[in-house]
């Protein structure tokens, strides 16, 4: 088997208008459809949390947006994209969206696809999530009930990390809310997907 290459990332500057985006950009994938799929996947995604912000028209506004690598090994990507923007009102506010790739295929896995088909890893990563939410004390908005079925997140060394947008269970002066779970406390996980990878010692 081939050795695995952690992918090249650079960051692409965009400035515009009350905007500056840095982009990331990956090159040196195995495969040059994988790479062109990955890029097209982070264009998507900047996009659609520009969208979520909403206009700009207040002489005030401005957007900023970044990065943050998780992952870069084992096959396997996960990146974090942060867009700021303040559009009017007491205080900006910040999205995150999360990608996680296989950089062999360019594949984008949802949550459900990290586990095996069928099993109840809602319920799973709920339980756990209620658990921490307990043992840290963390106050909640509304009382901690389940995650949705394709809840934010990401994937950093063995660990799969479910969060929470700014309001979405938390106070805003909260931030985001993550909850990192080991892969070793996880049940049913693919075995053909990047959590097997991630827990695997080679």
């Amino acid at each position: 088997m081939a050795v695995e290459q952690p992918l090249v990332i650079h960051s692409h500057k965009v400035t515009l208008p009350k905007t500056e985006l840095h982009i990331p950009v990956v090159s040196g994938a195995p495969n040059p459809a994988a790479e062109q799929a990955i890029n097209t996947e982070i264009r998507k995604g900047v996009q659609q949390l520009i969208s979520e912000q909403g206009s700009l028209e207040d002489p005030r506004s401005e957007m900023i947006g970044w990065f943050e690598t998780k992952t870069n090994e084992k096959n396997v990507l996960s990146i974090s994209l942060f867009n700021y923007a303040y559009t009017g009102g007491a205080h900006g506010i910040t999205l995150q969206k999360s990608l996680t790739f296989n950089t062999e295929s360019g594949h984008t896995y949802t949550l459900a696809q990290l586990f095996k088909s069928g099993a109840d890893y809602v319920k799973q990563l709920s339980d756990l999530i209620a658990q921490q939410i307990a043992e840290r004390d963390i106050q909640t908005l509304e009382p901690f009930k389940s995650i949705r079925p394709d809840q934010d997140f990401y994937i950093a060394d063995r660990a799969l990390v479910v969060y929470f947008q700014l309001y979405e269970l938390t106070a805003y002066a909260y931030g985001f809310a993550y909850f990192p779970i080991s892969v070793y406390d996880l049940q049913d996980i693919n075995e053909n997907g990047p959590l097997a990878l991630m827990a695997a010692n080679n």
